[in-house]
């Protein structure tokens, strides 16, 4: 380590939290991605499903970074906004799965909301991220 790369900000005391990190300070080149769908490059679903939808997201979040120079473990900020709280906890541990598989351990700040509609009709989920790479 550099000094330059991520770090998990976990005040003393306080427990891990599960799935996400409280704070996380970074310094060097700021990618910016906006929200990502679960519909493919061609803008196409494949499918209805909560999880699936979230582990193509997730697939198109990664391919953006890459464009970007940047890899999952630049990514100091996510929000997911999703259309049915009950269906993103239900689906939690597909969504586990495919985040570990995709974007690797649980270094980013998280925050999720439930909206009462996302701009594409089919998109269950919307998840968008900030990544910064090391100087």
């Amino acid at each position: 380590m550099n000094g330059n790369e991520p770090r998990v900000l976990l005040p003393a005391g306080w427990p891990r939290p599960k799935g996400y990190a409280n704070g996380v300070s970074a310094r060097g080149r700021v990618v910016c991605i906006a929200g990502m769908i679960g519909w493919d490059a061609q803008g196409v679903f494949h499918s209805d499903d909560f999880a699936a939808q979230a582990r193509q997201a997730l697939e198109n979040v990664a391919a953006v970074l890459r464009e970007g120079g940047a890899r999952p473990e630049h990514i100091v900020r996510m929000t997911w906004y999703v259309t049915d709280k009950r269906e993103y906890l239900a689906a939690g541990r597909e969504i586990g799965r495919a985040y570990r598989e995709i974007i690797g351990a649980y270094n980013a700040a998280m925050t999720a909301l439930q909206v009462t509609a996302l701009m594409e009709d089919r998109a269950k989920l919307e998840i968008e991220v900030t990544a910064v790479v090391p100087d």
